[in-house]
């Protein structure tokens, strides 16, 4: 199963050939994972909803630290006034970390459907206090062991 979060572009996305940057791709990765797994205020405002269990307000008890990141260009993004379709799924659950996988694609609904790119993110969950890595607790394998799925297969390098 996989999570569809809609991530709007903004003008300054785009670099000089009128496409959205590639630093600017991390952003938006980051931001559909923060929607997807991140407690809000208002939990009925979380795309993934039960999904969301993560608490990254400062002062939390868990730090999420990014070990490591891939993205495959597929396809140039243009400026688009509606929203992408990033969804997302889990590629791996470890002990202590977790593997979020992506696809970006043109906005639902849009013909032809276009996969722009494909990445994944390993993220360390992090005590706060003692700065040293913590296991996935119960709840949080349960909210996520629904979206576990085959991690992102990227094109093989030569």
């Amino acid at each position: 199963m996989r999570l569809h979060v809609p991530i709007k572009l903004r003008w300054s996305d785009l670099d000089a050939y009128g496409h959205v940057n590639n630093a600017e791709m991390l952003r938006l990765l980051e931001e559909a994972r923060i929607e997807a797994f991140w407690i809000t205020d208002d939990a009925e405002e979380a795309v993934g909803g039960s999904t969301a269990v993560l608490d990254g307000r400062p002062g939390a008890d868990t730090l999420t630290l990014i070990a490591r990141q891939e993205i495959e260009y597929l396809a140039p993004i243009p400026y688009l006034r509606q929203p992408l379709d990033v969804q997302l799924w889990l590629g791996r659950l470890g002990g202590a970390s977790l593997e979020v996988c992506y696809e970006v694609r043109s906005p639902v609904g849009t013909e032809p459907d276009t996969l722009f790119s494909r990445a994944a993110t390993t993220i360390v969950l992090v005590d706060a206090a003692s700065q040293r890595p913590r296991r996935i607790n119960e709840r949080e394998r349960a909210a996520w062991t629904p979206y576990l799925d085959e991690p992102v297969q990227f094109t093989k390098r030569a």
